[in-house]
């Protein structure tokens, strides 16, 4: 007997995200500044495995986004093939970011895989919209993070834009660019004390935002932990 290998339907999955749902779990989220206006409120460990049995859909990824639901658009992220992605997808989607974790999620989990990660980083930190534009510093951040093979200058070109995002006062876009400054900054002995210097330029602003980042960032990059491990780095 063959085995039934026919692909899940939207509407399938969303009946299983139903099926997973966690009414206990709503507070709690909402008090992490989530969006749980159209939320499941399933765990990212759940969805993170249920998207392994889904494998790889690009068609279902699309279609999972459009239903709206919270949990839907996080697993599109998990499920869609980023070799797939194109620019308009991801301009749509950023869009159509709601809520940090949905952002945070698709920016970590699919576009930062893209060939049009570094310039949608850039662009989209200068949007006004408040998600599209943490959307540019997560993904500065992730590809920090992931891409291990990129080198030192394309993480300069960030540091410029991340000193014009510091002073903007919204507290989902200067916790990503704090983020992004700590993860520039824990890539290498250079980095670091390239972000380190960005930092103390940030100490001298103006902008209470950007002394919070600069307090947030540097107590990270030059703690001894941060430290012991450049040194290893360096000593490869």
């Amino acid at each position: 007997m063959v085995e039934d290998t026919a692909p899940m339907s939207v509407d399938e999955v969303i009946a299983r995200l139903g099926s997973m749902a966690n009414a206990d779990a709503r507070e709690g989220m909402a008090r992490y500044g989530i969006n749980v206006e159209k939320a499941f409120c399933v765990s990212m460990p759940e969805l993170r495995k249920y998207a392994k049995e889904l494998k790889k859909d690009h068609d279902l990824a699309l279609g999972l986004w459009d239903s709206g639901y919270h949990e839907a658009k996080i697993l599109a992220g998990l499920v869609d093939d980023y070799h797939l992605v194109t620019e308009e997808q991801m301009d749509r989607w950023v869009a159509g970011f709601d809520s940090w974790d949905v952002c945070d999620q698709c920016c970590s989990n699919l576009f930062d895989k893209t060939q049009y990660a570094y310039g949608k980083a850039l662009a989209w930190t200068q949007d006004e919209r408040e998600f599209v534009r943490r959307a540019g510093f997560v993904l500065m951040a992730t590809l920090a993070v992931h891409d291990k093979k990129a080198p030192d200058k394309v993480f300069e070109l960030f540091f410029p834009f991340i000193m014009e995002g510091s002073v903007d006062e919204r507290n989902f876009v200067k916790k990503a660019v704090n983020w992004a400054l700590r993860q520039i900054g824990k890539r290498n002995p250079d980095l670091n004390k390239k972000a380190i210097e960005v930092g103390k330029q940030l100490q001298a602003m103006d902008s209470k935002s950007a002394r919070w980042i600069a307090a947030d960032a540097l107590r990270e990059l030059q703690s001894p932990a941060v430290q012991k491990k450049l040194i290893k780095h360096k000593a490869k």
